[in-house]
């Protein structure tokens, strides 16, 4: 059995497999470390959870190792299978469970873009980095949740109780309410616009 500790057993980068799963078409800016240690800015313009293209001043080689911290999806690393005049394909080296997380990610990411959801038009979301968070129900229940994103207007929330859509609910300091259900949480709007400083315990 594959262990999530065994990083030669998690390679998927077949190009059979790949084929197999749909690009999106996102715009997400991050950084990357090539093998030699160096940091780029980057810009993913397609993903899948079998490969991502970059747009990046970078120059590897094909094959080398990247790693990348991409804002909203978290860190990806593959191998460079393709070269392109302003950038390069990575391979995605993750385990089964992380592919799965990242497909629906990008499920979520052609909904918002087809949907237009009016709480990601009007904030930017960012992936914090202390993501463990407590939601508070009206009855005095907390419960521990991890924060998936966050933006000045809403949060994105992994926990294991499902509060049903309209629910009052409380991250921290900032009243809320459920606005939508995911497979691992919910999704909150807040009762008024959050200023900068309010969110800097989760930056």
């Amino acid at each position: 059995m594959q262990t999530a500790t065994d990083s030669a057993t998690e390679i998927h980068d077949e190009s059979d497999e790949d084929a197999a799963f749909q690009n999106v078409a996102v715009d997400l800016h991050g950084r990357l470390m090539c093998a030699d240690f160096n940091e780029f800015e980057c810009v993913a313009l397609e993903m899948s959870p079998g490969e991502v293209l970059f747009k990046c001043g970078a120059l590897p080689r094909l094959h080398e190792r990247i790693i990348s911290y991409i804002d909203h999806i978290g860190r990806i690393e593959g191998k460079v299978k393709k070269l392109n005049d302003d950038g390069f394909v990575i391979s995605v080296q993750a385990t089964e469970r992380k592919r799965q997380k990242l497909a629906a990610q990008l499920t979520w990411f052609a909904n918002k873009n087809e949907l237009g959801l009016p709480e990601d038009r009007r904030h930017e979301r960012i992936v914090p980095r202390n993501p463990n968070g407590e939601i508070r129900l009206a009855d005095g229940e907390t419960y521990p949740c991890r924060i998936v994103d966050l933006s000045m207007s809403g949060a994105a929330l992994e926990l294991e109780v499902r509060p049903e859509l309209g629910t009052q609910v409380i991250l921290g300091s900032m009243r809320a309410r459920v606005v939508r259900h995911f497979d691992d949480g919910i999704a909150i709007e807040f009762a008024t616009i959050q200023p900068p400083q309010t969110l800097e315990t989760y930056l």
